[in-house]
């Protein structure tokens, strides 16, 4: 079983193997996303706070899922040239993966297992429309942990504990950002 995140190993875009014990000592922020999703202008959010943080010590890792409404068509190579050219991400990006499910890749069900949902931002304009979406396929959604939709991200401290979850509708300056400011 996992202690640690530094547990897991991931496919890059390549289909390479990385350890992630190769960010120990960094602040993670993981995010599953999708090119074609409400919360796709997020990348130049997450850009900004990279750009911001990295040199302090914060690596960003993308994660696309194509398991929401199916808004991450393409390739690996293909999502990695439209989140470059529309948003200029430098951060890593990860090969296509599964978060929820039979074919959840081990590391988001062990992120889920860390920190479970507990709730979209009240004051967010999509908070309603997923609340409906996601109660109508299941009522009693927000009782479990898995992964509700693109843009879900899980921050990991130095020593590689999860210690916060941030749903698609925390703001990334006013919410996310602070916190991670306080691990650096």
């Amino acid at each position: 079983m996992a202690s640690s995140i530094y547990d897991f190993t991931v496919k890059d875009q390549q289909g390479n193997d990385v350890s992630l014990a190769d960010y120990r000592g960094r602040v993670l922020l993981v995010v599953n996303t999708a090119t074609e999703c409400g919360f796709t202008p997020t990348y130049a959010q997450l850009q900004e706070l990279y750009t911001a943080l990295h040199e302090r010590g914060l690596d960003i890792l993308d994660f696309p899922c194509d398991q929401f409404g199916h808004q991450a068509p393409g390739t690996n190579e293909e999502i990695a040239q439209f989140c470059t050219s529309r948003f200029g991400v430098t951060f890593p990006q990860f090969a296509k993966i599964e978060v929820n499910g039979e074919g959840a890749d081990p590391l988001f069900t062990y992120l889920q297992q860390q920190k479970g949902f507990e709730g979209f931002d009240d004051g967010h304009e999509l908070t309603p429309i997923l609340e409906d979406l996601l109660s109508k396929d299941d009522p009693d959604y927000a009782g479990k942990p898995d992964i509700k939709w693109n843009f879900t991200k899980f921050l990991v401290d130095r020593e590689g504990n999860v210690v916060r979850r941030f749903e698609p509708t925390a703001s990334i300056p006013d919410v996310v950002a602070p916190a991670v400011e306080e691990l650096l």
